[in-house]
């Protein structure tokens, strides 16, 4: 195709957006004011599934097994299943403080894209893609979707993030996992017979002294993070029951094993040290992020195309996001666009308010219109998706190689 040809289209896709513009600011904004948690986003699924519809894709609902969980799909008149790729909506909030990391933008932009796409090119050839993820935030669906085989038919999966500060395109990201420790003891009464009891609440003060001494010889990307969730009911019984629950965190997913390791002996010996009983219930979480630079590259060209100022060298994230355990499984790029300063912190009432802002609603059309010119590129030339394959492959062989 000419550069000519291709400027029309991305004319044509920036047009489209722009038609859009006030439908897709109306369902962010819709999905912003009824945050709904992990598992628990129906609102927001039916919202941006009904749009999809509305636009012409096909819909299926309760993908994988979750019941706030959708995949749309158009393929285009040029016919074939492929090449196709995935926009990834995420639309889950948080606790309390609700929209502040921003995914009613997410959502709406993963949709939004492939609106724009279908609607200024309904003769492309290949498949486009909307995946509906629940809970980012706790739970990981994407996960869910990737091990049901859901990203198998795509060779490329995009997604934006709201950020502050600089926008840039996602490099890695910690990997995780889930561990719940529960001690059983004896209760006795406190004050009468406390030597007849055993004390499952010295038990969880004893790990987390433990796994504290542990953290200084613990490699610098390591992070662990906990809550005591139980620790007895009635002040003068002695605990019988108690539980501390670890997140933990390292830049690969065989750091995260390695720790894992540690914290359940610091656990063991300190049942042995109380006589409390310890039993374990562990969940493997999220994977780390594997940035392909083919796709980052193409990501960053649109996002500045539409003027987006980007950073071209970003840092490692020190967060986690299933969207590492897309990127494991094929070429995939995450851009984090930026809606308000620095100083905002996200997950906090103040990255909420950006998330609703005018600022953010730039954000969201500049994505729009990025996410849609870039998925244009990946299904137009099959040369860059070759390249994309090729990074993709050899960053996995690289890392089986290191395990």
């Amino acid at each position: 195709m000419s550069s000519q040809s291709c400027q029309d289209v991305l004319r044509r896709i920036d047009a489209a957006a722009d038609q859009l513009r006030d439908q897709l600011v109306s369902l962010s904004l819709r999905i912003h004011a009824n945050p709904e948690i992990a598992f628990q986003e129906h609102e927001a699924a039916r919202l941006l599934a009904a749009a999809l519809e509305e636009a012409g894709f096909q819909v299926e609902r309760g993908s994988a097994g979750m019941d706030t969980a959708f995949l749309a799909q158009w393929r285009g008149g040029g016919g074939g299943d492929r090449p196709a790729v995935a926009f990834v909506a995420e639309y889950d909030a948080l606790p309390e403080v609700g929209h502040a990391c921003g995914h009613n933008i997410i959502g709406t932009a993963a949709a939004g894209a492939a609106m724009a796409l279908k609607r200024a090119c309904p003769g492309l050839a290949g498949t486009l893609f909307v995946m509906g993820t629940p809970a980012e935030e706790g739970g990981g669906g994407k996960i869910l979707m990737v091990n049901a085989g859901l990203f198998d038919a795509v060779d490329a999966a995009l997604m934006i993030h709201p950020t502050t500060g600089e926008s840039r395109i996602g490099s890695t990201s910690l990997a995780t996992s889930g561990l719940v420790i529960n001690f059983r003891g004896k209760p006795a009464h406190a004050a009468g017979a406390p030597h007849k009891g055993i004390n499952a609440l010295d038990a969880v003060v004893q790990t987390y002294v433990n796994v504290s001494l542990l953290r200084q010889h613990l490699a610098p990307d390591v992070r662990l993070h906990c809550l005591i969730t139980k620790g007895g009911s009635v002040i003068n019984i002695v605990p019988e029951e108690a539980e501390i629950r670890y997140l933990l965190r390292a830049s690969a997913r065989e750091g995260v094993d390695l720790v894992t390791r540690r914290v359940r002996e610091c656990a063991e010996g300190a049942g042995r040290a109380t006589m409390a009983t310890v039993s374990f219930v562990e969940t493997s979480g999220y994977d780390e992020r594997v940035p392909n630079k083919v796709l980052g590259d193409l990501f960053t060209l649109h996002l500045e195309r539409v003027g987006v100022a980007m950073n071209p060298e970003p840092a490692p994230s020190g967060g986690s996001t299933d969207f590492g355990n897309v990127s494991k499984r094929v070429p995939a790029s995450n851009a984090y666009v930026s809606i308000g300063p620095k100083e905002v912190a996200s997950h906090s009432r103040e990255f909420a308010v950006c998330a609703a802002s005018e600022a953010g609603h730039l954000a969201l059309m500049n994505s729009v219109k990025a996410m849609a010119g870039a998925a244009y590129d990946v299904l137009c030339d099959a040369a860059l998706r070759e390249r994309a394959k090729q990074e993709f492959d050899r960053r996995a062989a690289e890392a089986k190689a290191g395990q």
